[in-house]
């Protein structure tokens, strides 16, 4: 009984210790791919910043936009998520003390926020710029983005320092807890304005694109002639040696070369949109979901869903200029530009 027990023992002290080291290693390589996803975010957002900043064909709308956005990303990839990796090592519990808690919450809220209005915005630009291509001229373009990039980042510091003022806490010295104010108010005003509402937004704006698009491509289908595809015989008398016409089965189209080339820039322009909003919805739908009803219900949510959530959310900020970057080919010809300078 002696031996056989201490088989058993050795057995499970064996198989605790494989089940350690494979959480070992599961561990190194999360920390690895986050590492990874950090510096990339980093880098890419850097690059788009640095391409506008520097090629003077981008100092002009939709640019501004763009450069919105890659900032609120490039903070994300600098001030959040180092952090959140130091959370993350520590096991979920803060050990940096109660004023950096505060900073990284407020900082975390603050780019993330202004991340999702930036693709909102980006979004209404594209819309107005195919629906009102005639109205929606180059200085209208500038006033307009000038004023989406304010309300952007005013509202989206409204939502991140509220707390600061008395909405809840942040800092839990006690548990050893740092996560956004868990105020049920707090957590209505700050999904809703920092994804439901944007959600809302540009869901309706690519409906409206969707439809413009199809209405476009129905105008055009009507001012297509095709002719019957039997050839046509016209005689002028029976005595009289014939004419023939042959029609083959063509199409003649009433529409310029600049028309045609708008429309195809449309499209791309829709289809891009399209893609950024259906990975920003992907991205971050599951953290305001369980961040709402946790809230509301005081659900527990296992803390390595949480962290999927978060990091999920997180990476929205590599995919976007990604995304963008990849349907404008001024931007691949910048970069080649950059390179081919510096050398």
């Amino acid at each position: 009984m002696y031996i056989n027990g201490s088989l058993l023992l050795n057995g499970s002290s064996g198989e605790s210790r494989l089940n350690g080291q494979s959480f070992a290693v599961f561990r190194i390589l999360a920390v690895c791919l986050l590492t990874l996803l950090i510096l990339a975010t980093f880098v890419w957002n850097f690059l788009v910043l640095v391409t506008i900043l520097r090629v003077k064909t981008f100092h002009r709308v939709p640019h501004n936009l763009v450069a919105s956005m890659a900032v609120s990303d490039v903070m994300v990839a600098a001030l959040v998520m180092p952090l959140s990796l130091v959370n993350e090592l520590f096991g979920r519990r803060w050990r940096l003390g109660r004023v950096l808690c505060h900073i990284w919450i407020s900082f975390d809220v603050l780019c993330c926020t202004a991340s999702i209005w930036n693709v909102t915005a980006i979004a209404l630009d594209r819309f107005w710029s195919i629906t009102r291509h005639l109205e929606y001229t180059l200085d209208t373009r500038k006033r307009i983005s000038n004023v989406l990039i304010a309300l952007t980042w005013a509202l989206s510091a409204v939502i991140a320092f509220s707390p600061l003022f008395g909405w809840g806490e942040a800092y839990s010295a006690a548990r050893q807890n740092c996560q956004v104010s868990q105020e049920p108010s707090y957590t209505i005003f700050s999904t809703c304005g920092a994804f439901y509402l944007p959600l809302s937004v540009v869901l309706f704006v690519y409906w409206k694109i969707y439809k413009a698009a199809k209405f476009r491509i129905g105008s055009r289908k009507r001012n297509v002639v095709v002719p019957m595809p039997e050839i046509l015989q016209v005689k002028e008398a029976s005595h009289q040696p014939q004419m023939e016409c042959v029609v083959r089965h063509a199409a003649l189209t009433f529409q310029v070369d600049g028309e045609a080339w708008r429309q195809q820039k449309e499209k791309k322009a829709a289809v891009m949109v399209g893609i950024l909003i259906g990975v920003f919805v992907l991205c971050w739908i599951p953290f305001f979901i369980t961040e709402l009803i946790s809230s509301l219900c005081s659900c527990d949510i296992p803390p390595t869903w949480k962290s999927i959530f978060v990091w999920l959310g997180y990476s929205n900020s590599f995919f976007n200029p990604l995304i963008y970057t990849a349907f404008n080919k001024n931007y691949n010809n910048a970069f080649r530009y950059l390179f081919i300078k510096q050398r």
